[in-house]
């Protein structure tokens, strides 16, 4: 184990060198994590079946970075800060706001979500998630300082920083576990619906989001049926989540496969989810490619471990002594959906934000839901 700060003087010089890498902290836990890519090569996903890190464009078909296992230096410290963690005030800040184009981009994205909406009650899909971006000047953009903040003020999100030369600089601290897997076992969730956390879990929530959460869980289940060889499927009755300064409709999805190799099938089948495209997925997703005006790039998309080797030793208490040398490994899978995260670029930080359509839906509502979910993210940026 590292020291932080020998850590991040290191991680300082690599990112000088322009070398692949990243570092981040899975929700709950105060350990960081961190892989170096060796050299300055680009590597992608082929098969699912590879091990190491990795980086998905929200586009199904669109290429997944990824840095090898085995071609990294891979370092963990412990995260001993506390300052800010889940802080229960929310941040408003002040910004120096163009508000000509703020009213522009207010009415750039009312359209266009007044287009979902006409195209829903049309019959051509049931649901579609839409999406814009802000761009915020940064006063210091020093990438390792936003993640450390990050990581103080999110400790029950995944708190990233991943850098890759052709792919830019990019953070984030997601709430959404896409997939959790090992062996055999996997787990998934239906997140959706958002409002500020105001000091109390137990919320009502809208029709609207209601009905939004129950389409993700009723998709996820359906595109688990269409998987052969899926067994002990359980799900959890819905429940209100809380992540960072705001909460969510989340349902807990659990089950078997019956061979490891169904892995790549699975994630296939699952991304990407209602949650951040829509239903029918294909429809959905036709009608965000052809309609919005932004390139969501990796917003949205999933990134984490794949395949990760995990040692698990044998039980201590045995009586025999010599089966205490031998340990079980299998490989480890924990996949994140891209929400709440920013690209770094020329000193300015560029904002992913976006929010879930129905029949029910009101465009200047969404426009609102979108610019409260920006105030979240510029709350890290402040020096």
């Amino acid at each position: 184990m590292i020291k932080a700060a020998d850590f991040y003087q290191k991680l300082k010089s690599h990112l000088k060198e322009q070398s692949p890498f990243v570092v981040y902290r899975k929700p709950g836990e105060n350990m960081v994590k961190a892989m170096l890519q060796k050299d300055s090569g680009s590597f992608r996903v082929k098969d699912m079946k590879e091990s190491g890190f990795v980086f998905a464009a929200f586009n199904p078909e669109n290429p997944s970075w990824f840095i090898p296992d085995d071609h990294s230096e891979t370092y963990e410290f412990e995260d001993i800060s506390t300052d800010g963690i889940d802080s229960d005030l929310y941040e408003y800040l002040s910004w120096e706001t163009d508000f000509e184009y703020m009213e522009e981009d207010q009415k750039v994205h009312e359209n266009l979500v007044q287009k979902g909406i006409d195209h829903i009650k049309a019959g051509d899909f049931k649901k579609v998630v839409l999406a814009r971006s802000e761009r915020v000047q940064v006063h210091d953009p020093d990438p390792i300082r936003i993640f450390k903040k990050l990581l103080n003020k999110y400790s029950q999100a995944f708190v990233y920083i991943w850098f890759h030369p052709e792919t830019g600089c990019w953070l984030g601290a997601t709430p959404e576990t896409l997939l959790k897997s090992e062996r055999n076992r996997f787990k998934s969730m239906a997140l959706a619906g958002t409002q500020l956390f105001k000091g109390e879990t137990n919320v009502e929530w809208e029709k609207k989001e209601v009905e939004e959460q129950l389409i993700v869980t009723d998709y996820i289940l359906e595109s688990l049926n269409s998987i052969t060889d899926i067994n002990s499927v359980e799900v959890s009755a819905p429940y209100t989540a809380k992540a960072g300064n705001l909460l969510h409709i989340r349902t807990d999805i659990t089950g078997r496969l019956a061979s490891a190799e169904k892995l790549g099938e699975l994630i296939k089948a699952l991304h990407p989810t209602p949650a951040v495209c829509g239903l029918p997925k294909q429809k959905a997703l036709q009608f965000i490619l052809e309609n919005e005006k932004i390139s969501r790039e990796f917003y949205s998309g999933y990134l984490g471990e794949l395949n990760m080797k995990t040692e698990t030793k044998r039980n201590s208490n045995t009586s025999n002594q010599e089966n205490q040398q031998f340990a079980a490994i299998s490989k480890k899978t924990e996949l994140y959906v891209n929400l709440r995260c920013m690209k770094l670029k020329e000193g300015n930080a560029r904002i992913f934000i976006g929010g879930g359509i129905t029949k029910d839906s009101n465009a200047a509502d969404e426009w609102m839901e979108t610019v409260n979910k920006s105030q979240t993210m510029k709350a890290v940026l402040v020096k």
